[in-house]
């Protein structure tokens, strides 16, 4: 497999991580559908949302794959009265990544990170590696010293 950024910084900052390749179908992107492919708990498998504030510009989310993104959570997390998600077409500008292949690590420019605060909890957890198709597995711990991310309920 080919090295990603995020695999790269996970590299740099001497982080163990190991990685899950799953198929990737665009036309079902559902979380639920990759852990059972791969037998993962959906608590572990978390997406990555790209969301703009109306005060600080771009903020990562990343956010469990069995919950839902409460915005004014976000919102008040990072400093912002509104939050709104990033227009499709904005995400590769904005991130270097595409839809389905989004990474909290590794993005082109350094965004405030938000990680849903019941991550804490897991010894393990799945994010994007940065393509479509690859999953990296890493303790939360980590995820939040390599992205500078913070822990925070915002499902």
């Amino acid at each position: 497999m080919k090295k990603t950024n995020a695999i790269r910084i996970l590299e740099r900052h001497k982080i163990a991580y190991d990685t899950v390749a799953y198929q990737y179908d665009p036309a079902n992107l559902a979380l639920d559908k990759i852990a059972a492919d791969n037998d993962l708990e959906l608590k572990a498998v978390y997406k990555t949302l790209v969301a703009k504030g109306d005060k600080t510009g771009v903020v990562i989310a990343v956010v469990t794959g069995d919950q839902e993104l409460n915005f004014k959570a976000l919102a008040k997390a990072s400093g912002n009265k509104k939050i709104t998600l990033v227009a499709v077409k904005e995400l590769q500008g904005l991130t270097g990544y595409i839809r389905g292949g989004c990474s909290p690590l590794g993005m082109k420019k350094e965004y405030p990170v938000f990680i849903e605060a019941v991550a804490e909890q897991l010894e393990q957890m799945y994010v994007n590696a940065g393509v479509r198709g690859v999953l990296v597995g890493l303790s939360p711990n980590e995820l939040g010293r390599a992205t500078k991310g913070v822990f925070a309920e915002i499902c």
